[in-house]
């Protein structure tokens, strides 16, 4: 956006992600089960061995569900992490045990609790509010994605990303800052979309 201010970024990319939001919570709970079947029928294209760390998350409120892709990559050996957030800025990748009760955390969030072990990811399948066609993506707003990001790039890793969301949330553009960090890939009930890697 040539000549605009933070501030009227943010203004636009709080305006686009309230608009993909209504949009996804209108969908039908009929459009959310088979969006979950088409994730996992889309395994195949995340190679894991039990050498992968897969970060996944636990849907809230109308997110697409990854549970069954997490679990289809789970059976193919990955270990599966979910984020906890930690405080205001920042979460971790806590381990899954699927016998191991999760705990509520931060904005209706459930994550493993402080005695799971924090790993950091090779694949990350992250929910999102609005992406457009060249991978840039839009939060929630509190930028933990980011962040996160950017300390594993830090640590020398670079996590595939992967963005999961419907059809709907797509948007024309979305207003990129230098912050923001561009996925690899996003996958909705229409299937995979490849973006060229940057950086």
């Amino acid at each position: 956006m040539t000549g605009a201010n933070d501030e009227d970024i943010r203004a636009l990319k709080a305006a686009l992600r309230e608009q993909a939001l209504a949009r996804r919570d209108a969908l039908p709970a009929e459009t959310h089960a088979r969006a979950a079947d088409v994730l996992a029928g889309h395994a195949d294209m995340f190679p894991v061995d039990a050498t992968t760390v897969v970060s996944g998350f636990w849907p809230i409120r109308s997110e697409i569900d990854p549970r069954p892709l997490l679990d289809t990559l789970a059976a193919r050996g990955a270990t599966i992490v979910l984020p906890a957030v930690i405080d205001r800025r920042t979460i971790v990748f806590r381990r899954y045990e699927p016998d191991v009760a999760l705990i509520e955390g931060s904005f209706g969030t459930f994550a493993p609790g402080p005695d799971a072990e924090p790993l950091d990811p090779a694949l990350m399948l992250m929910p999102l509010a609005a992406f457009d066609d060249a991978g840039n993506r839009i939060g929630y707003g509190a930028g933990y994605y980011d962040r996160a990001i950017a300390r594993l790039h830090e640590a020398g890793h670079r996590p595939r990303l992967v963005g999961l969301a419907f059809e709907c949330q797509r948007v024309a553009a979305v207003p990129a800052q230098p912050h923001d960090v561009p996925l690899d890939t996003v996958l909705t009930e229409n299937g995979l979309q490849e973006f060229a890697r940057r950086g």
